[in-house]
């Protein structure tokens, strides 16, 4: 018979039926007539009790029960039964017990107390068995799953992008360098390098995004996406920022800015609705122990249309406000998190998605304007948290292209292949990115990005 895991359990009738359990022992607690051990598989948040009647001394029970403490790994045999506790409809009335791996409770760091999020940084590889990063990784799993949902129902075709590039599709250099050429060698020798002895035959690095290879599946099958890891080398040590990261990226033919504002604001509507509907149990709990009203924030974002505001518009409320930012908002200056958070929270009361940027903070395959000034670019910018997604029109006209090209002192042989889709049938295009971890962070109210990937990359921070 298939072993149940413990959300089935917990879905099944208290009839009595025999059934074996597996799982990790969260807590242990001994009465006069009892022992009761809470178990947990990673399948849902709560714990399933199990009851055993206190066994005879030096019986083989008995010595099963002293060695089964926090973390030590079981298996269960037992009948379901209904619970007398409250908040829990079954219990496993318990009659036998196998400890599979033992976890000492001398040795063993993660004991019946709270811990910190920095302690449990250092001991990544068993923080999953926490309620806080197992009901991260249930949400993580969900969300992955929901995205993929999101475009395959509208059409969408999922392309695989490369890792290793040897173009820079935000055109700001932090990119992490690929090479088989023996670095430690060549600084000894004192020799220039010559890229032409590296395993591609030029400088590669690790991609930041996978917009500019996306887009050219985009000019062939309409409406693309790639969801997979990208990699900056920004020297940024805060508690938004990692140097690995998963990136979300639709792009669609023929699609303009409004189609592109409107794409974004169905995306968070949908992946929202999912968190709430399939993820209810971890939410509660976020909203419980991490961020107070976290359940009643995400519902709103649902209940209307999101607010539309040029950035010129956007500079002007912050200029009017009696608000003391630190950073004074002025035209030229990208928006802050601060600025962000007031114009959602203060100004629409709830998600707004701020277009028309200034051409000098934006990135060069954006779209420009007729103004010469600005570009056609969106960033969605959500209640509590700020800026979710940020994306545009691609420019899609070859001589504006070229021109923006240059006048950033980019190579422009390097793009050549990037310029050909500006030349052979061309179209208007858009798209967007949303920072994988970052939608993690809005959704379950948590802090530290580095607390919503598994093993996090940052500077200095490599480990596991």
């Amino acid at each position: 018979m298939k072993r149940p895991t413990l959300k089935e359990v917990f879905e099944l009738e208290p009839d009595g039926r025999s059934l074996v359990v597996k799982g990790w022992v969260r807590t242990k607690r001994e009465a006069k007539a009892a022992v009761f051990l809470e178990i947990n598989d990673g399948s849902r948040l709560a714990n399933l009790q199990c009851v055993f009647e206190v066994p005879q001394a030096g019986s083989a029970l008995a010595a099963a029960l002293a060695k089964a403490g926090t973390g030590a790994s079981v298996a269960i045999e037992g009948s379901l039964v209904a619970s007398p506790a409250s908040g829990q409809k079954v219990e496993v009335k318990a009659v036998g017990l196998e400890v599979i791996g033992e976890a000492p409770s001398e040795s063993y760091p993660l004991q019946k107390k709270a811990h910190s999020l920095e302690f449990l940084r250092e001991i990544a590889h068993l923080r999953p068995r926490t309620n806080t990063f197992g009901a991260v990784a249930r949400v993580r799993n969900r969300m992955a799953y929901a995205i993929h949902q999101f475009f395959q129902e509208r059409g969408f075709q999922y392309v695989h992008t490369p890792l290793i590039t040897a173009s820079d599709a935000e055109g700001a250099g932090a990119m992490f360098q690929v090479t088989t050429l023996d670095l430690e060698r060549l600084a000894k020798s004192g020799q220039g390098v010559d890229y032409g002895k590296d395993f591609f035959g030029k400088p590669a690095f690790l991609t930041v995004s996978g917009q500019l290879n996306v887009e050219t599946y985009c000019q062939a099958l309409g409406r693309v996406y790639t969801f997979g890891p990208t990699f900056r080398a920004e020297n940024s040590n805060t508690t938004r920022h990692l140097s690995e990261f998963w990136m979300i990226e639709p792009e669609v033919a023929f699609n303009e800015l409004p189609d592109n504002m409107d794409l974004a604001e169905e995306f968070i509507k949908y992946l929202l609705k999912t968190a709430l509907a399939d993820c209810a149990e971890d939410l509660e709990f976020f909203d419980q122990r991490i961020q107070k009203g976290l359940v009643e924030s995400l519902g709103s974002v649902l209940d209307k249309p999101f607010a539309h505001m040029t950035y010129t518009d956007a500079i002007a409320e912050l200029a009017k406000s009696p608000e003391k930012f630190e950073f004074e908002p002025r035209w030229g200056s990208d928006l802050q998190s601060e600025h962000e958070k007031y114009l959602t929270e203060k100004v629409v009361g709830g998600p707004l998605i701020v277009t028309d940027y200034p051409k000098e903070f934006k990135s060069f395959y954006m779209k420009m304007n007729d103004d010469g000034k600005t570009v056609r670019a969106m960033d969605v910018l959500v209640p509590r948290f700020g800026e979710i997604i940020g994306g545009s029109e691609r420019e899609e006209r070859l001589d504006n292209l070229l021109r923006r090209i240059e006048e950033l002192g980019l190579d422009t042989s390097t793009y050549s292949w990037y310029l050909d889709l500006r030349r052979f049938g061309t179209t208007p295009h858009s798209g967007f990115g949303l920072g994988f971890e970052r939608l993690l962070l809005y959704v379950t109210g948590m802090a530290n990005i580095r607390d919503v990937i598994p093993f996090p990359r940052a500077p200095k921070l490599a480990d596991f």
